[in-house]
């Protein structure tokens, strides 16, 4: 667990420098560039997230069950992710209603997938992985919504071509993880 923690730490900490330590940050990139500091955040990111994989498979080979899911939670999850994926395409597809509405649907998307594998979860290890990125994922779009509002940022209108692309990349990408991708990175088969 302790591995899984460290992993967390560093993954989520380096996310969260723009959330509790931006000035620092904007001065470290007026100091060093911003190469060099996306350089620098890309590779503690890919670390903490290997470290997190890493410690994760190790606490998931002796699981401390806390509660025992129902099956329906577990197939609920499936919607959640279908939601949480079309989300996740909103943050890369350009002018569509969710980027419009919520500003950050990425954030949501990981909010969407924490809390769906928080109900088809129960051990431990689960608890802490979901419940960091939950929590994370609480405190940053609060931070960001902040800042967009102290900005006066604005995000571009919507239109159907966007809306549409949204949900098809969304649906193409839940049934890629959903069917192959899920089993092939994680070993557990999400529709079982």
């Amino acid at each position: 667990m302790a591995i899984l923690i460290v992993g967390l730490i560093l993954f989520l900490g380096i996310h969260s420098v723009r959330i509790f330590a931006n000035d620092w940050r904007t001065r470290q990139i007026a100091r060093f560039g911003e190469g060099p500091w996306k350089g620098v955040y890309s590779v503690i990111s890919l670390a903490g997230f290997l470290v997190l994989l890493w410690g994760f498979s190790i606490a998931r080979r002796e699981p401390i069950v806390i509660w025992t899911p129902p099956a329906a939670l577990r197939h609920a999850n499936a919607l959640f992710m279908l939601v949480a994926f079309i989300f996740l395409a909103a943050a890369y597809v350009p002018r569509n209603t969710l980027k419009a509405r919520f500003g950050h649907p990425m954030l949501l998307s990981v909010k969407i997938w924490a809390v769906g594998h928080l109900l088809a979860n129960g051990t431990l290890d689960d608890i802490v992985l979901f419940g960091a990125f939950l929590v994370w994922g609480i405190i940053s779009l609060i931070a960001n919504k902040r800042r967009d509002r102290a900005l006066g940022t604005v995000y571009p209108a919507a239109t159907t071509t966007g809306n549409v692309i949204t949900v098809i990349v969304g649906v193409i990408g839940f049934l890629l993880f959903a069917f192959y991708l899920h089993s092939w990175w994680i070993g557990v088969n999400p529709l079982a």
